[in-house]
């Protein structure tokens, strides 16, 4: 706004109505279509990879004492290892097209997702153990009907971050010798000074994040129903 009174400069920073411009131009010739689509695709596919991969090792880890002292020491080593410094290795193993970015994306989603439902299962509460112990619940039972419906609030507090963290890598993957997708568009317009093209790109990472996270939060309604909260004053 401060631009579009003549406070800024425009190729300092696009004024909102310039942004609504280009939005329409890109619309118009299917570019923005085509880059979202390419960016929602990566970030379905690295969710996919780096979730079901973390529910596994959270199980393990989680439910089996040996599988805690084989997995759960490597990976708190490994979380601490910045994943976007990864992007050179990533590039010499597999090259520049579409495997370093969803390689990307899948380990910046594991590590949120792990470490919530890894607490989430060693964090149900005895009692409730015992309880199911008492009325004759199996192994199996008390894993089905006790610790894992324990464990689900903390899974999806991490399913919300690891979402979250899912856009935010993309924009480092995308910057990978990238074709087609957000990233793309913004490394593009930096090249020409667009700043209106810039932050309209910005603008959709944001509200892409803000639709996956109202996703999340309709789950919960589903999934978590039966457990009453506090929904503020």
């Amino acid at each position: 706004m401060a631009s579009e009174a003549g406070w800024l400069s425009r190729h300092t920073l696009a004024p909102p109505q310039d942004v609504i411009e280009k939005a329409g131009e890109l619309i118009g010739t299917g570019e923005l279509q085509e880059a979202i689509l390419a960016s929602a695709q990566r970030v379905g596919l690295g969710l996919f990879f780096g979730l079901t991969a973390a529910v596994i090792a959270a199980l393990i880890a989680g439910l089996f004492k040996v599988g805690e002292d084989v997995i759960d020491a490597p990976i708190q080593m490994l979380r601490t290892v910045p994943v976007v410094g990864l992007i050179p290795l990533l590039i010499i193993w597999f090259g520049i097209g579409d495997e370093p970015k969803l390689i990307l994306i899948a380990l910046g989603v594991f590590f949120p997702l792990y470490l919530n439902l890894y607490a989430g299962i060693r964090g149900t509460d005895p009692a409730l153990i015992e309880a199911g112990r008492t009325l004759g619940l199996t192994r199996f039972g008390l894993v089905r009907h006790v610790v894992l419906p324990a464990a689900v609030p903390s899974g999806l507090v991490g399913l919300r971050y690891s979402i979250g963290v899912s856009w935010l890598i993309l924009v480092f993957a995308e910057t990978i010798n990238a074709t087609t997708g957000i990233g793309y568009l913004i490394n593009t317009a930096r090249e020409f000074f667009e700043t209106d093209t810039i932050v309209l790109c910005l603008v959709l990472y944001g509200l892409l994040g803000l639709l996956a996270d109202v996703f999340v939060r309709l789950l919960e309604r589903v999934l978590l129903s039966w457990r009453p909260t506090f929904t503020g004053t």
